[in-house]
């Protein structure tokens, strides 16, 4: 294949909810209006009790699969759609989160070449808020080459920036509850051999959400996915780090 040609991934887009009906729609939409059509669309809700399954019937016909029962928490629901998904990528779009523009997906799969597709796609992400207005950039952004090693400086590129082959993909760790994906993450970067950045704002991520409400929670989790995959001193000195250079710029 010539590297002139251009490939034609499938993404597999999916987003999990709960009692979502609020915010759903611009995400659904957000999905159903990209120009690249190489897409499917599954959503898993968690038995909601709001009006978010009127939501999506009301869309029904634009989403290959939809599934509504209890779970076990979010990164359970993740893992149902995982196992549901035929794409080349896989990429989870929380409901009230949505593609930055309407030609996202086209814009990405145009930045691949023909000498394969990359293992990992990762771009940028901006903060909006209920509104859908742009609030920041997010704090920490993407370098320029990725690899496992580079979460050691936390959560680089943002879950829903984040875009993985499928045949890399494994199972959410429900041991953690609120930063699995932060482990999930680094265990696809140990395995992945080429990564692109795409140098796009792929998401608006709306400023609101699990790892917010639970913060503590989630940063002590962290800590010990952090100390799992690179070791306790290690992960100690870098948090020591941290602290004296918040000290120093104040």
């Amino acid at each position: 294949m010539h590297s002139s040609a251009r490939l034609t991934p499938t993404f597999s887009v999916i987003t999990v909810t709960y009692n979502a009906a609020e915010v759903l729609e611009d995400t659904i939409q957000s999905v159903i209006t990209q120009t690249y059509h190489h897409v499917e669309y599954i959503i898993v809700d968690g038995a909601s009790t709001d009006g978010t399954m009127d939501v999506v019937r009301k869309y029904r016909s634009r989403i290959r699969a939809v599934v509504s029962e209890p779970d076990k928490g979010l990164y359970d629901a993740m893992n149902k759609g995982m196992a549901m998904a035929t794409g080349d990528y896989l990429c989870f779009l929380n409901a009230g989160d949505c593609f930055h523009e309407d030609d996202t997906l086209q814009q990405i799969a145009r930045g691949i070449g023909g000498d394969g597709l990359p293992d990992i796609l990762y771009g940028d992400t901006a903060i909006v808020d209920k509104e859908g207005h742009f609030l920041r950039m997010r704090r920490l952004s993407p370098p320029e080459r990725l690899t496992w090693k580079s979460f050691r400086s936390g959560m680089l590129v943002c879950h829903q920036a984040f875009f993985v082959r499928r045949e890399l993909a494994e199972p959410y760790d429900l041991r953690y509850r609120y930063s699995a994906d932060f482990d999930w993450c680094v265990r696809v970067m140990k395995k992945a051999r080429t990564t692109r950045n795409t140098r796009l704002t792929v998401v608006d991520y709306l400023d609101e959400g699990l790892t917010t409400r639970n913060h503590t929670a989630s940063l002590k989790e962290r800590f010990r996915i952090m100390a799992r995959h690179y070791g306790l001193l290690s992960t100690v000195a870098r948090h020591c780090w941290f602290v004296i250079r918040a000290i120093l710029k104040r």
